[in-house]
């Protein structure tokens, strides 16, 4: 141990309990999601199940509400619902990662867990830190019991990397297949083109690059965040792509995330699908996935939005900022990529509500609610007065009746979908967030709210509408 990690390790839990009760007071702290204890999370890391627990690290700040320098915060639950807050795995304390312990993944493998992950530099002087100035190191961690640290080295340099690229490649994603190990990073080239990189190694220490993954046509120039697996026969290429512009992207987020079907494989020949979005809402990016022992692909994704002028989130002011999505399955329905929250969420529902055309219900924070059987797309819901999920003209749609940052939505407007045809609806909703899923999760919707009361109230004429509180 250094002694900057030792200091670190020492003033976060000061930060953490010197912040506790402000945060606790906050009225909209969620129940159900994972979220930071003081500071700022943003993306997931590191997803894994190690025997019966499930492991997820997110990047951290502790000192600051809106950003700053980033940890590996660290929970893990037996049943993706509990979650138990366990130290720091990983800070900013080596010469490679001193600006930032950035985002990656986990291998577990002979009992040992791996972190793979980028270690950010920013070197002092007038640098763009796009294509100079920046250090993008991919780094590994290990330990042996998934909590304290055993090792920390840097695998590979920016110049490590094939040539064309800026500064920017990061975001690592590792897995075996037969008897190699394969590593995808997000990359942005000179030419401000996206695209991933593929490495690999027989050793999971010495990396070489192998491939570049990218689309017929230049499309946004950074894709952060990739994963790559298969659910259903199915191979998905996920990545949170910066600088679409365009029509298509007006009205969407500042940067998106989603996936392209494989056609093939990339770590052979392929052909990518168009992109389709993984999260039409406000609140979605970085997703990451792994595969349970049961076979499940689960995912979760940080419920915010980088560089996001457009709307805010009132909790700063408590000192802490943001959550994660509800665990997710991935799950292939009719060809078509689905999601819907884990099977684990069944077992806490207890239904106050089963009734048809209209359902009204006060006081309760935290429920599901599942519209059924809607016919002819005529459904409507209103959320704490302010929030509205409907369907219009050919579009499923979330919006808000105001979007002042002082009210219910703190600045966000709308967002929508083309949907065909309406059949059903799922609404999650925790005491500051709502994910929506719309035909068995082909579409899905996430944003934060901030009521102030806890009301809803649904019509949808001849549909089967019930009502769960979340235990």
């Amino acid at each position: 141990m250094n002694a900057l990690q030792r200091d670190l390790k020492r003033l976060v839990p000061m930060v953490e309990a010197a912040g506790a009760a402000r945060v606790a007071a906050d009225p909209h702290r969620q129940k159900l999601h994972v979220q930071p204890p003081v500071g700022w999370l943003n993306d997931p890391n590191g997803l894994c199940q190690i025997g019966d627990e499930y492991h997820v690290f997110y990047q951290y700040g502790p000192f600051d509400p809106t950003g700053g320098v980033k940890h590996w915060g660290h929970v893990r639950s037996r049943d993706l619902f509990h979650w138990e807050r366990l130290p720091v795995m990983l800070y900013p304390d080596e010469p490679f990662d001193c600006h930032g312990v950035y985002s990656g993944s986990a291998l577990v493998e002979d009992g040992m867990l791996y972190l793979y992950y980028t270690g950010n530099v920013k070197r002092p002087g007038e640098y763009d830190y796009i294509k100079q100035g920046r250090g993008h190191n991919v780094c590994l961690a290990t330990s042996r019991d998934a909590i304290h640290l055993d090792n920390k080295r840097c695998l590979m340099y920016n110049q490590d990397y094939p040539a064309g690229l800026t500064c920017h490649v990061r975001d690592p994603k590792v897995w075996k297949k037969d008897d190699t190990y394969y590593m995808i990073q997000g990359a942005r080239t000179k030419n401000d083109v996206g695209q991933a990189l593929i490495f690999e190694s027989s050793d999971k220490i010495n990396w070489h690059f192998r491939s570049r993954v990218e689309s017929e046509k230049p499309f946004g120039y950074m894709w952060e965040c990739p994963d790559y697996f298969e659910t259903d026969g199915i191979k998905i290429l996920s990545s949170s792509v910066q600088g679409l512009e365009g029509k298509e992207w007006a009205d969407r987020n500042v940067y998106q995330s989603g996936y392209f079907l494989v056609d093939g494989d990339i770590l052979d020949s392929y052909k990518l699908s168009p992109y389709h979005l993984w999260d039409y809402g406000f609140d979605y990016y970085a997703p990451q996935s792994f595969e349970a022992e049961d076979g499940r692909r689960i995912h979760i994704s940080w419920m915010g939005m980088p560089d996001c002028e457009e709307y805010t989130n009132p909790t700063i002011k408590d000192g802490w900022q943001h959550c994660f999505t509800f665990p997710r399955e991935v799950f292939i329905k009719d060809g078509k990529v689905c999601q819907k929250p884990v099977r684990e969420l069944d077992a806490k529902k207890q239904q106050l509500q089963d009734v048809q055309n209209k359902l009204t219900q006060s006081g309760c924070p935290v429920y599901e609610v599942n519209v059924d059987e809607i016919k002819e797309n005529h459904f409507q819901a209103v959320l704490s007065d302010e929030l509205i999920l409907d369907y219009e003209n050919g579009r499923f749609q979330m919006h808000f009746t105001t979007k002042s940052k002082t009210f219910v939505s703190a600045g966000r407007s709308l967002r929508y979908a083309e949907v065909g045809t309406l059949e059903n609806v799922k609404i999650l909703a925790d005491t500051s967030s709502v994910e929506v899923f719309v035909n068995d999760g082909e579409f899905v919707f996430s944003t934060r709210y901030y009521p102030n009361d806890y009301k809803i109230v649904v019509h949808s004429p001849s549909a089967h509408i019930t009502f769960d509180k979340i235990q």
